[in-house]
């Protein structure tokens, strides 16, 4: 089968991804049993689609080697939740062997979305379908945690979850929220980037204005718009890492990419000024950034119960740490190490690095780590080898998420939840997109 018409198969199983995406976050982040069900159904869904097209097309189900080396990371997770859940090996066995069993499930379903993603993104065009239905997924979320916020609901209207003093979307956790917000805003910021003139010679007034001009009826408009959209919303999250990681994110990839992209487009300081400026000043102070700023300088160790939550769990993973309690545990062996300085039910460590840890052992979440680091590193070898604008926008908004979820994590557990661990995945998936697909040029040539 041809080139052309294996990508004209592709590209509706490309929107099918990306409504899923557009649905993960809708049912409370998709962080309950049913919603999580769903979710899978619907890659399940996906997946059987793949297989027939396979089938017609005659081609070979087994992804590349490069493609294999992506999904490494979460095949090696897997792969230990399945000796911890089965006990196969003697002293790796999970101490609640369903819970980790649940997150075995959850990351196979995880590897499969990134390998029907990466199978079927094969053009710039089907690249832009996965970047549009993220953007519609972060700028709904951001529409309708404001309007709710805004509107003074106590509960929500589908679900009726208490939305007190922050705005938390169609999710139950506002720093969960906020976190997908930031994903979105990275991936939509790099988008922007990739639609400016790398163009450094200077124009006239009139120039200057036809292009002013052009901007307000193009693309780059309604990117500039969600994002501000999407900055009010992580405002409104009274999230203290989510806004102060995502305007950290920006500032030091921004940096990073006027050091090594060959040919940084000029208005990227402007860019970026402008949303450091008009979007978390300006607007920002219109939607109550100050009581963002005033929730940090609040912040101590003796009023937040979630740092003890990490004192407390030290021991357990110097005790566990090796082997881990099994995936998904955390919130069984945790209520054995808890003191009574404070109260409360903790499911989670308040640090993915930590629970990954005392659930995994260290030795595999090192290894995942090191995996990530890898994954990075393609996304910035882009920005700096590649030299489609496109290819390396992507770059820059996932290496932008790639710091954000680094910073985040160390102080929550965004990636418990289905719909952000899902997010972030894919977007990893993107940079090795980036990083492999043929320059333009190239991909015509084959048509």
């Amino acid at each position: 089968m041809s080139a052309r018409s294996s990508a004209q198969s592709s590209t509706p199983l490309i929107w099918w991804l990306g409504l899923i995406l557009i649905w993960a976050p809708i049912p409370l982040g998709s962080n309950r049993p049913w919603a999580w069900d769903l979710l899978h159904a619907l890659i399940a869904l996906g997946g059987l689609w793949h297989f027939v097209l396979v089938l017609r097309q005659k081609a070979s189900l087994w992804p590349s080697v490069r493609l294999g080396t992506l999904l490494l990371g979460p095949v090696l997770i897997a792969g230990y939740l399945t000796l911890q859940s089965h006990c196969l090996i003697a002293g790796i066995c999970s101490v609640d062997p369903f819970q980790t069993g649940i997150m075995l499930e959850k990351t196979l379903y995880l590897v499969l979305f990134m390998y029907l993603l990466c199978q079927h993104s094969t053009s710039q065009t089907q690249l832009k379908v996965i970047l549009t239905c993220i953007l519609i997924s972060g700028g709904f979320q951001a529409l309708y945690g404001s309007l709710l916020h805004l509107s003074g609901v106590e509960l929500s209207p589908v679900f009726g979850v208490v939305e007190g003093e922050r705005a938390r979307g169609s999710f139950v956790y506002q720093n969960q929220f906020a976190n997908y917000l930031a994903l979105c805003l990275c991936l939509a910021i790099g988008w922007m980037l990739s639609e400016l003139s790398t163009n450094k010679q200077r124009l006239s007034w009139g120039k200057w204005l036809r292009s002013l001009s052009e901007l307000m009826l193009s693309r780059k408009l309604l990117l500039r718009l969600a994002i501000i959209l999407m900055v009010i919303g992580l405002v409104l999250s009274r999230s203290r890492m989510g806004n102060a990681g995502f305007f950290t994110a920006l500032g030091l990839v921004s940096i990073l990419a006027l050091i090594i992209y060959r040919r940084p487009p000029p208005l990227l300081k402007w860019l970026v000024l402008s949303i450091f400026i008009l979007d978390m000043l300006l607007i920002g102070s219109m939607f109550g950034v100050e009581k963002v700023k005033q929730r940090m300088q609040e912040t101590s160790f003796v009023s937040e119960a979630r740092d003890e939550v990490v004192l407390h769990s030290l021991p357990l993973l110097q005790k566990e740490g090796l082997r881990g309690t099994g995936g998904g545990t955390f919130y069984t062996v945790f209520p054995a190490y808890q003191q009574g300085s404070y109260s409360g039910f903790y499911d989670h460590a308040h640090n993915d690095y930590l629970q990954f840890a005392i659930e995994l052992g260290w030795p595999i979440t090192l290894i995942l780590c090191l995996w990530l680091v890898w994954v990075l590193w393609q996304g910035l070898y882009v920005m700096h080898k590649r030299k489609t604008k496109l290819y390396q926008g992507i770059a820059f908004g996932c290496s932008m998420a790639w710091v954000h979820m680094a910073m985040h994590s160390t102080v929550d557990f965004s990636l418990q939840a289905p719909a952000n661990a899902l997010l972030f995945v894919s977007l990893l998936s993107l940079i090795y997109l980036v990083r492999t697909l043929p320059a333009e040029h190239k991909a015509r040539s084959g048509f």
